[in-house]
């Protein structure tokens, strides 16, 4: 395949994973700062923009901040390279090059998405219509996979896709897990009270996951035990060995000249991720390892990037 061509279908998935992981973050989000308190309000307004590394870029357009002013500036801002509106708009323009090479339903899912988002009146990101607006995108996305997993054959146009979809997929847990642990914490008497247990509820739900914790802890949320499951347990379909698990599997699919360093490097995280220790990791800090764990991904990235799809 042409590093070209596989170059649009990487992103055109990886965009849309990344319109879907706003909505999570934006919908948690306004229900948390609903229930927050004053003097918690301004930190978890700033938990997305810290997510996606764009508080720079908002505070350029904005004086003060705001839910409607954040929701607005994440979901509708044209000139905000992570909102929702930017990454839909990105996935079909990069569909659009290579109609040849995808199928006409995928064609068609991302076309329809794109018109029915340039519908959307930008007050649908406040209010009431808020969460409606969030679920459209995260059905949309979820609608976009389907049809590519049950339509396009197993080439290298579909390995591509997985590994836009996996890396992006990854690197989002570690950055709404990072915030939560790092920049949330909650003061020492809030600990395990009311406020602290719905944070790290409302961090399951962004990451489809609550269900999943009742099933296998069945008690009450621990950070231990979250980071456990998004971090290495491969059964829950957002965690980083989950992911990297497809990256490593997507890998070995496709060849490329010079990938030996993009495969060695996933083959590495992957090993560290099914060997790894929850313990171990909270004893050499959380935050330290989500953070070298981003680099890493950002890392393999860039080898994939060089490997296969063409100068950065």
């Amino acid at each position: 395949m042409l590093s070209r061509v596989g170059d649009r279908v990487f992103w055109m998935s990886r965009f849309m994973e990344r319109a879907e992981n706003m909505a999570r973050i934006l919908g948690v989000m306004s229900n948390v700062v609903l229930c927050s308190t004053p003097e918690t309000q301004e930190q978890n307004l700033l938990a997305p923009l810290t997510i996606t590394g764009s508080t720079k870029n908002y505070y350029a357009l904005h004086e003060q901040l705001s839910l409607p002013a954040l929701t607005d500036f994440m979901a509708f801002d044209a000139d905000n390279e992570s909102s929702i509106y930017t990454c839909i708009k990105a996935a079909r323009d990069n569909a659009h090059e290579v109609r040849w090479q995808i199928t006409s339903e995928m064609w068609e899912t991302l076309n329809a998405t794109w018109l029915e988002m340039r519908s959307f009146r930008r007050e649908s990101s406040a209010g009431p219509d808020a969460t409606r607006f969030f679920d459209w995108v995260k059905e949309r996305s979820h609608l976009f996979r389907g049809v590519t997993y049950g339509t396009i054959m197993r080439g290298e146009a579909f390995h591509f896709s997985r590994l836009g979809t996996f890396l992006e997929r990854a690197d989002a847990t570690a950055r709404i897990l990072d915030v939560k642990y790092h920049i949330l914490l909650p003061r020492v008497e809030d600990v395990g009270g009311a406020l602290d247990y719905y944070q790290w509820a409302a961090l399951l739900k962004s990451v489809s996951s609550f269900e999943t914790y009742r099933t296998i802890y069945r008690d009450q949320i621990y950070p231990i035990n979250v980071a456990e499951l998004l971090i290495l347990d491969r059964r829950m379909p957002r965690s980083l060995a989950a992911c990297l698990e497809q990256i490593d599997q997507a890998l070995a699919r496709v060849d490329g000249q010079n990938d030996h360093a993009a495969k060695r490097l996933s083959a590495e995280l992957q090993a560290r991720l099914v060997h790894g220790d929850i313990e171990e990791i909270f004893r050499g800090g959380l935050h330290e390892y989500l953070t070298e764990f981003l680099e890493d991904i950002h890392e393999l990235g860039q080898r994939i990037q060089r490997a296969y799809l063409g100068a950065l």
